[in-house]
């Protein structure tokens, strides 16, 4: 007779399975990270209307001084 727990298997005592929770696989993950960055692409996360001030113009470094 196997101790509590355990289970005999072709004259092996083995473990008993322990219960599994529910885990994300990877192509789960993928999806998800997928769904929001295309998410973002198509309706964006709003950030283009939280700005207070209009960007303005600056010339480059490279760009000479007129006279």
């Amino acid at each position: 007779m196997p101790p509590e727990g355990y289970h005999v298997v072709r004259s092996h005592i083995r473990r008993n399975p322990r219960p599994r929770g529910k885990k994300m696989s990877g192509w789960m993950i993928a999806g998800l990270i997928a769904a929001i960055w295309l998410w973002g692409q198509v309706f964006g996360f709003g950030s283009e209307e939280t700005t207070d001030h209009p960007a303005s113009p600056r010339p480059a470094a490279s760009t000479p001084a007129s006279r």
